[in-house]
């Protein structure tokens, strides 16, 4: 009887297609511009076939999946149309009803006629989700769209059939990365890596690539990290009847405040150069003076209303005006007429490693020389590749300045630095300050090379056991390194470099030094002194929780939890928001 009940309730619903659409937004990662909507559905409020979850598995168990999806799409139409929502609408459309009598050709176009909207503003959402496509999606019909306009994305990529095989089959405009990949990204460098060549695969491909599920900031910071700049999920904007159009404002300015830190030296913005344009109605022929005017002008990019659209080339133009009547044909077309959309257009804050890696990721045959520099969307000017490898190399040399040259890690500088950007983004991190215990007395009786051998010891410890993607290493000089965590294990990796390091010093010591427990050697006031093995301190602080305004709070707080580990001169942790202090024999036990 609860059945026949449930089947009749739901019978109702589609009757009186009582189904509510509602819209979560999709953010353009690197500004916080609005992309588009994903289109979902919401049953009766009073139902228990509000949540999509009940309301579609009923429908695929009473064969009723085509006709609910076709209901959702004209409505989802019809609501997105009357509410004047800005950006691309996703549209899901599942691979059995492409191929079931229900789908007719040209459908979707009709419901967009009816509401005077156009196909080049809608993404078929490819999915493969239910039971019963097995069979997958085919190429003829993802072509049925793209004939018509539509672009074409395939959903929750990683999941079920959605796979590389059908990336590589449907060569979709657009790639959504399921939100198992996203969750806890920050943490996982598996995941991490699973991004990270999917952005790859898309710059060479031209795809666009979409990250779903972003329910933290800690989760998005990695993806931008990642080079991903399209994204959705809780964190960005939940699915609502009206959802809001704009980023997040707390969001937006901790966007803002990240971009204004940046060093420009490491931008492309420090390459834009600015250089003549032309508008889209210009003519050709206002091209021709310009070249003329600027001999070492290859490009010239075509605006309107300050954004960029594509280039005209110095070759093509030069090859259309040299044929027999070229210049009487062509002079007085509009430059939209020779347009080049075949040009790299970049936001001015980009890294230029990330631009490097656009550039690298093209084909050989049409790798772009110039790259369109912007603004918020906006054509603030032009730089080119030999710029971009000329100051790559500069940087990387001036980095490798800025390291230890006894371990090759990142020196005061850059420790400096990442400190500053942490503080400025309020990320919640450790810092932990390591410093050898009596290490003058042992360089004094083993000489300066043995020291450094020591030193290194320690370095290559810390590297070994520092596993978290987000973790930093820096090298202050002589014995002194810094490590900032972000992972929530830092305690536990600071117990494992100290047992570690507390076995493997005993290396440097000889027959009769291991049988005492030490060396002799004078301290400081040059009087002869019992020191038993080297061994290692680490201080902890939080910088957020203890209130560091800058890093010299920090380091001021880092020094003085470092003075209370080393109080004891044995293998010690101190945690300075606890005020606990463990030591190697009990700190496994400890903590």
């Amino acid at each position: 009887m609860e059945t026949l009940k449930d089947n009749a309730e739901f019978g109702l619903i589609i009757e009186q297609q009582n189904i509510t659409p509602v819209f979560q937004p999709i953010f353009d990662l690197t500004n916080g511009n609005l992309y588009g909507h994903e289109a979902l559905t919401r049953g009766p409020e009073d139902s228990q076939f509000f949540y999509p979850s009940t309301l579609f598995t009923k429908a695929i168990e009473l064969d009723k999946l085509h006709e609910l999806e076709l209901l959702c799409r004209r409505k989802s139409i019809q609501t997105f149309s009357e509410l004047s929502l800005p950006g691309k609408l996703f549209l899901n459309v599942s691979a059995s009803l492409l191929r079931s009598s229900e789908h007719q050709s040209g459908m979707t176009l009709a419901f967009l006629q009816d509401r005077n909207m156009s196909q080049t503003d809608i993404v078929i959402e490819l999915s493969e989700q239910h039971p019963y496509d097995n069979e997958g999606v085919t190429l003829e019909s993802v072509e049925h769209y793209r004939k018509m306009g539509f672009q074409v994305a395939i959903d929750d990529l990683g999941v079920g059939y959605s796979g590389l095989k059908l990336w590589s089959d449907l060569q979709p405009e657009i790639v959504k990365i399921d939100q198992y990949f996203i969750r806890d990204i920050h943490n996982n460098k598996v995941k991490q890596e699973f991004v990270r060549s999917i952005v790859a695969i898309g710059n060479r491909l031209d795809c666009q690539i979409i990250a779903e599920g972003i329910e933290t900031k800690k989760e998005l910071n990695q993806l931008l990290k990642l080079g991903v700049t399209i994204g959705q999920g809780y964190l960005l904007g939940r699915p609502t009847k009206t959802p809001l159009t704009f980023f997040n404002s707390e969001l937006k300015d901790n966007f803002l405040q990240r971009k204004a830190k940046l060093d420009h030296k490491e931008t492309i913005k420090s390459l834009a150069n600015p250089v003549p344009f032309l508008k889209d109605c210009d003519l050709l022929k206002e091209a021709g003076k310009l070249f003329k005017s600027h001999p070492n002008l290859m490009a010239i990019p075509v605006l309107k209303d300050k954004r960029p659209l594509g280039i005209i080339k110095r070759d093509q133009l030069h090859e259309l005006f040299s044929t027999p009547y070229g210049r009487a044909l062509y002079e007085n077309k509009q430059t939209i007429q020779l347009l080049s959309s075949d040009v790299l257009i970049v936001e001015s804050y980009i890294k230029l490693s990330n631009v490097s890696q656009k550039i690298t990721a093209q084909d050989a045959n049409t790798m772009n020389n110039d790259i369109i520099v912007v603004d918020n969307n906006e054509f603030i000017g032009m730089a080119n590749v030999r710029d971009l490898l000329k100051q790559i190399t500069e940087l990387k040399i001036q980095n490798a300045t800025y390291s230890n040259p006894l371990t090759f890690l990142p020196g005061n500088v850059l420790i400096t630095q990442e400190i500053t950007q942490r503080l400025t983004d309020q990320t919640h991190f450790q810092v932990a300050y390591f410093d050898l215990n009596d290490f003058k007395p042992f360089n004094d009786y083993f000489g300066y090379a043995t020291g450094d051998e020591a030193i290194k010891v320690v370095g290559n410890l810390i590297k070994k056991h520092i596993r978290g993607s987000n973790d930093f290493i820096g090298h202050i000089g002589g014995d002194d390194f810094v490590v900032i965590f972000e992972s929530l294990d830092y305690a536990k990796t600071c117990m494992a470099i100290l047992n570690e390091f507390a076995y493997s010093v005993r290396a440097f010591y000889d027959k009769s030094s291991k049988h005492a427990g030490g060396i002799w050697s004078k301290n400081r006031q040059d009087i002869p002194t019992f020191y038993h093995f080297l061994s290692l301190s680490v201080g902890v602080i939080n910088p957020i929780i203890q209130g560091c305004n800058n890093h010299l709070e920090v380091a001021e707080l880092a020094a003085n939890a470092k003075k209370e580990a080393k109080k004891t001169s044995q293998n010690t942790l101190f945690l300075a928001m606890t005020k606990e202090v463990f030591h190697v024999d009990d700190l496994t036990q400890a903590i």
